[in-house]
C-alpha cells in the first residue's frame, strides 16, 4: 500500500489547499479543520482589508479584482500569504501522516474497524479487508 492516510494523495491535498484554503482538508475529510482554515482566512481578510481596497461598484470582474489586489497593504498580503502557506503545509502533512502499513490501530476511536495492513475502514460484517483482502482478526 502507499502508506498515506486513507490512501489520499498528499500533493493533491496540497494543491487543493493552495487553490482555496480548507479545500485540501475537505478532500481529506477533515471537516472541522477545513472549516477552521476557511474561517481563519475569511476572518483575516474581513478584519485586515481596508475599505479603500474594496472596489465601489461594477461587479466582480477581473479588473475589479486586480485593482483590489493592487490596493492591498503589504501587511495584509503577507498575512494572507502566510495563512495560505500554513494551510497548504498542514494539508500536505496531514495526508502524509497516519497509518503506514502495519502501524494502523484496528480499532478506531470512532468505533470503526480499520485494517491493520492498509489502515482503511473495513466492513464489520467481513472477516477480511475489502480493500487489500488481508484477513482481519475477529473479536470472538
Amino acid at each position: 500500500m502507499n502508506g498515506h492516510r486513507s490512501g489520499k494523495r498528499p500533493w493533491l491535498a496540497a494543491a487543493l489547499a493552495l487553490l482555496y484554503p480548507g479545500l485540501g482538508h475537505a478532500y481529506l475529510r477533515e471537516w472541522l479543520r477545513a472549516l477552521a482554515w476557511f474561517g481563519l482566512t475569511f476572518a483575516t481578510v474581513a478584519l485586515a482589508l481596508p475599505p479603500s481596497a474594496v472596489p465601489d461598484s461594477g461587479g466582480l470582474t477581473l479588473d475589479a479584482v486586480m485593482s483590489a489586489s493592487r490596493a492591498l497593504p503589504v501587511e495584509v498580503s503577507v498575512a494572507i500569504s502566510v495563512l495560505l502557506v500554513l494551510n497548504t503545509v498542514d494539508a500536505y502533512r496531514l495526508a502524509r501522516q497516519g497509518r503506514t502499513a502495519g502501524s494502523a490501530d484496528p480499532a478506531d476511536t470512532d468505533g470503526e474497524r480499520r485494517c491493520p495492513n492498509c489502515g482503511r475502514e473495513t466492513d464489520t460484517d467481513l472477516a477480511f479487508c475489502q480493500w487489500c483482502t488481508e484477513p482481519l482478526a475477529t473479536d470472538e
